[in-house]
């Protein structure tokens, strides 16, 4: 119960990973933030976790757009009183390689999974450091610790979470403000799940997988 009384807020928190981060984090007794575009996602999850007995609050939020941060941050503030935990979820995914990916796909991909990453982070540094302190997970990917012969784009954001990961926890550390970063395998997603309904894929992707199955949203949170 090291989380009961905390706030947390959730990018990408209306579906896959972020829903079920939230849901345990507001188990344990956190006040829970889902922050997504996916607007009907996002307050089913949240209805899910109140009917539970829980607090949760769904906020519109663009990780690509500074304002909209300030906003997310600013609603978990006015809502629960303070802002403890950060949990950089949010991210997509292209399975191209370095030739077949365009330029403005390149943009689009390192937008949502890396300049969301700092902006969240910069957002909520000011309101942890009001609380005395806070912790930031930013979900990562095996792929941000090694490469593979497709999703180049995706496989180099992830690479720069895990980096920046590492400088901010540096940077922050005398403030008791912690960082970590979490490096999921392969999980059954809505980020995924167009590439493992592909039957060929998903045979392919299993048969590598030590468990001999694909992961689940509950095994990361």
């Amino acid at each position: 119960m090291r989380v009961a009384g905390k706030v947390a807020l959730i990018s990408g928190g209306a579906g896959g990973i972020g829903a079920a981060t939230a849901k345990l984090l507001a188990e344990e007794g956190a006040a829970v933030v889902i922050a997504d575009l996916l607007e009907d996602e996002g307050r089913a999850t949240e209805a899910m976790i109140a009917e539970s007995g829980g607090r949760a609050l769904f906020v519109n939020l663009d990780v690509t757009r500074e304002d909209s941060w300030g906003n997310a941050v600013q609603a978990a503030v006015t809502n629960f009183g303070k802002l403890d935990i950060l949990v950089n979820n949010a991210g997509v995914s292209l399975r191209f390689g370095v030739e077949e990916t365009s330029a403005q796909e390149w943009d689009d991909v390192m937008d949502v999974n890396v300049k969301g990453v700092f902006l969240g982070t910069k957002a909520a540094i000011p309101e942890m450091r009001k609380s005395g302190g806070g912790s930031i997970i930013n979900i990562s990917s095996i792929y941000g610790l090694v490469g593979s012969a497709t999703s180049a784009a995706y496989h180099a954001s992830k690479g720069a979470v895990r980096i920046f990961n590492k400088s901010t926890a540096i940077q922050y550390a005398s403030e008791n403000i912690r960082a970590n970063s979490v490096h999921p395998g392969f999980v059954d997603s809505p980020m995924t799940q167009a590439f493992h309904d592909n039957p060929k894929i998903h045979e392919e992707r299993v048969a590598k997988m030590p468990l001999g199955r694909m992961g689940q949203p509950e095994d990361i949170a």
